[in-house]
């Protein structure tokens, strides 16, 4: 097996950073991880699609990891979805698009505008309607994170009382999620301004997944997360009237995914949707 090697590319007006792993020439997943993640959210599921075969890239969106900040503060979700287009149009054949909440939404959006360049798609725990009251706590969350924190026990603390979490954080494993700001305390290692209500669930937003979930013609699969309530059953449905291709699949045992979870729960059913194609 491969080890992974971190590259750059292109996004709209700024640098985006990844890893990549597995054959240089094989089909390329592309994996987008959720708001307040990173690219190594998705570091195990990448290297299972290059055992597989494929070329696995993790890519840190605009304001995460270790790609570039927004100058202009602009993290909406359409100049996020511009951004994978970028990528989609730098590669030099199709690619699977795996995306992780807001990455899924990045994802479907981009998969709509790019369709001769996007063979798959596949969403972890997100559709075009989401639930408010289940997003509320992940709002919350992020708006109180902008405040940093004292301590990793603090940050470890405040991911610990988020709903759907199965097992007490690590608050060892923090340290890599974290940075230092100039005032001494810590935070996560994403731009603040990335959790502004604006950039949260923003008007608008539902309207363009809708017509992203229309356009959209590739084969596309929603693994839901068992213990999350960002999405209910009856958004599903209405993602089923919008894309009638839609593929529903089961991530047990785990709830919506936040700041440095894994998010590996959501691989195997990926792996199933990519034996089908060949």
């Amino acid at each position: 097996m491969s080890s992974f090697r971190t590259i750059t590319l292109p996004g709209d007006g700024l640098r985006l950073v990844a890893d990549a792993i597995g054959d240089q020439d094989a089909p390329p997943i592309l994996f987008l991880h959720g708001g307040g993640q990173s690219r190594h959210s998705w570091r195990n599921a990448a290297r299972r699609v290059a055992g597989a075969g494929y070329l696995g890239i993790t890519i840190d969106m605009r304001g995460h990891g270790d790609s570039d900040w927004a100058p202009d503060g602009a993290y909406g979700l359409e100049i996020m979805a511009s951004d994978l287009c970028h990528v989609l149009r730098a590669l030099d054949r199709p690619a699977g698009l795996v995306g992780a909440s807001r990455g899924g939404q990045v994802a479907l959006v981009a998969a709509a505008a790019e369709s001769a360049r996007t063979r798959l798609v596949l969403l972890a725990d997100v559709g075009p309607h989401i639930d408010r009251q289940g997003v509320a706590p992940i709002r919350d969350f992020m708006e109180r994170s902008m405040r940093g924190f004292d301590s990793v026990e603090a940050a470890a603390q405040a991911l610990d009382g988020l709903p759907g979490r199965r097992r007490a954080v690590d608050a060892d494993t923090l340290i890599r999620a974290l940075r230092h700001g100039m005032d001494g305390k810590l935070y996560w290692r994403w731009d603040p301004r990335t959790a502004l209500p604006g950039f949260l669930d923003a008007d608008g937003e539902t309207a363009l997944m809708e017509r992203a979930a229309s356009a959209v013609h590739c084969p596309v699969l929603l693994v839901r997360a068992e213990h999350s309530d960002v999405l209910t059953d009856e958004g599903v449905k209405a993602f089923r009237r919008l894309t009638p291709q839609l593929r529903v699949a089961m991530a047990p045992g785990v709830g919506h995914m936040f700041t440095n979870d894994q998010n590996d729960a959501f691989a195997l059913p990926l792996l199933d949707l990519l034996g089908g194609e060949d």
